[in-house]
């Protein structure tokens, strides 16, 4: 990784399979042993449920210094409550991930794909976020309606990056947009979404343009395609193609 803005490689959760256990070798839990080799993770639990304060503060205290973890909302305020939540729900939130200290970074918005563009609700949310959280934000929109000037617009007013997704929605969405300081890949796995594997050409195409994007925003790419275990092999691939 380069000093100041590394390109930060990993998956969704930090699950180490069989095929890689040589790559993140020796003891340690799973966490311990992932974060020897990639830099980052996903924290997609949070979406279902909360947890202790203890067990923020166990991973916390399992990884490296330059080690970071994005989180990703719950459900309650995203699926459920479609952003009209309550200002409690959202600090309560909040409140958990804060127990990540440094090794917090950016907390991931992912949207149903029903939900449609409101510009009223979703600046209501956003304000609400950023009155709570000054860190980074990123938000993966599902919906075509998220996909044009006046949402771009409203994402860019409250420094939130739209992640770029890989099944994307509409063209549109494999592309970053909103704020372009902080760029945020999720990928799903193509054709057969959270299962299939990227070939070689695919990474290399993408080392190609991460690299790119390195002088100008922090960037990460996280792997979500982990129901086959291809999420851990893609991520340490990619990696190595962008080692110097």
């Amino acid at each position: 990784m380069s000093e100041g803005r590394p390109i930060r490689i990993g998956t969704a959760g930090w699950n180490v399979p069989r095929d890689c256990a040589a790559d993140a070798g020796g003891e340690g839990t799973h966490l311990v042993r992932y974060s020897r080799v990639l830099h980052c993770a996903e924290i997609n639990s949070s979406f279902y449920r909360p947890h202790k304060l203890t067990t923020w503060e166990r991973w916390r205290d399992s990884v490296p210094a330059d080690f970071k973890f994005s989180v990703k909302v719950p459900r309650a305020i995203t699926h459920d409550a479609h952003l009209r939540c309550e200002s409690e729900v959202l600090q309560a939130f909040l409140g958990q991930v804060a127990a990540l200290g440094q090794k917090l970074g950016p907390i991931l918005v992912q949207l149903p794909p029903s939900l449609e563009f409101e510009r009223e609700v979703a600046g209501d949310f956003f304000k609400l976020l950023r009155r709570n959280f000054a860190g980074d934000v990123v938000c993966e929109p599902r919906h075509k309606s998220w996909f044009d000037d006046r949402p771009d617009d409203l994402l860019k007013e409250h420094e939130v990056g739209r992640v770029a997704a890989d099944p994307a929605c509409v063209p549109a969405a494999a592309h970053p947009g909103g704020a372009l300081d902080i760029i945020y890949f999720r990928l799903h796995g193509s054709p057969r979404r959270f299962y299939s594997s990227y070939d070689c050409e695919y990474l290399k195409d993408l080392s190609a343009g991460l690299a790119g994007s390195v002088d100008c925003a922090k960037t990460w790419c996280v792997f979500d395609n982990t129901a086959s275990g291809a999420a851990m092999r893609n991520a340490l691939d990619l990696s190595h193609l962008l080692s110097p």
